[in-house]
């Protein structure tokens, strides 16, 4: 159990102090969003069509009338044979960031690299503007949209994968995708990095980690208040995904895919996202853990501290091993 201070350099300290600071002052008592304040902090990367650290970067619209698209980066140097997708939603409490966020982009350009793999991050509608469950319709229509599409070659290995919010997104997609049509796309696993889940009860780790980086518990019943349909609470099936008002068990029958879930040891949320581990296994669903017991939440978006390096080796071991166990012959 983290105990003290979590062990971050000061630059990185500087930084959070920064953003949480920037983000507290956005957040209004209305439960609206001052955007225009906010992006004057969000940095934007704009699109690359010739490669940067080895990888080129486009963007496509989906659907012009809600302004839904994506930035799909492709590595320079492809590998023999086909490269697995990885349709990516962006971390923000759903309500903040933009998949041209510069810390996002560079964060899919490390997964497009290393891994390597095409990767698709979307930009998907914000709330409280759009409220649950838009984020979740946008994310599967863009599944549907790249399914159906030729922008990617093979679609024989698809990845849903997202951080804190993204994750959650990336957990109600993967559910839809077993019961929707999304064309050729194989959902063939899940990444699920830090994700935000909740509860109308505290748990522990929200209590004794209450005011870690990114981890103000204030804070994250505001941004449900802002997301969730009006007049639900915290155990509302998007937010508490087991609880009461869950969806029934057949709802994860065979289909639902191979889990990878991220947990830091100095995230607030990490006894959530321990429960959904379990979670999901109760459910028979194939789960690996990757623990970080030194990691704060959103330690991904900092290439300065070792971890944020690991887990995108990690992530590309998941990945490796599922495509492994894709192209297995299936006994008859």
């Amino acid at each position: 159990m983290a105990t003290g201070r979590p062990p971050l350099p000061l630059k990185t300290r500087l930084i959070i102090a920064t953003i949480t600071t920037a983000t507290d002052a956005c957040c209004r008592r209305d439960g609206t969003v001052n955007r225009r304040l906010f992006n004057l902090f969000d940095r934007k990367t704009p699109p690359n069509p010739s490669p940067v650290d080895g990888v080129a970067t486009a963007d496509h619209t989906v659907d012009p009338t809600r302004q839904l698209w994506l930035r799909l980066f492709s590595p320079a140097s492809l590998s023999p044979g086909p490269l697995p997708l990885i349709v990516y939603f962006h971390g923000g409490g759903f309500t903040f960031h933009s998949a041209a966020s510069s810390p996002y982009d560079a964060f899919c350009r490390r997964l497009a690299r290393r891994i390597p793999a095409f990767v698709a991050s979307v930009e998907y509608r914000l709330a409280p503007e759009h409220r649950c469950p838009a984020s979740y319709d946008d994310g599967i229509d863009v599944l549907r949209w790249l399914g159906n599409g030729d922008l990617v070659p093979d679609l024989s290995a698809v990845f849903l994968a997202g951080d804190s919010a993204g994750g959650n997104i990336a957990h109600h997609v993967a559910r839809r995708a077993r019961r929707e049509a999304v064309g050729r796309a194989n959902v063939a696993g899940l990444v699920a990095i830090q994700p935000f889940f909740g509860g109308k009860v505290a748990s522990p780790s929200e209590e004794r980690l209450d005011g870690m980086p990114f981890g103000k518990l204030e804070r994250f019943e505001w941004m449900w208040r802002s997301f969730l349909p009006v007049g639900a609470d915290r155990d509302h099936e998007a937010a508490n995904v087991f609880g009461p008002g869950s969806a029934p068990a057949d709802d994860f029958e065979e289909g639902f895919p191979s889990t990878m879930v991220c947990v830091g040891g100095w995230d607030a949320l990490q006894d959530r996202q321990r429960s959904y581990c379990e979670g999901l296994k109760m459910k028979g669903v194939d789960v690996r853990v990757a623990e970080y017991p030194d990691a704060v939440h959103a330690f991904y978006v900092f290439p300065e501290l070792p971890d944020a390096h690991k887990l995108v080796d990690d992530i590309a071991d998941f990945v490796h091993r599922r495509m492994d166990e894709l192209r297995k012959p299936v006994d008859k």
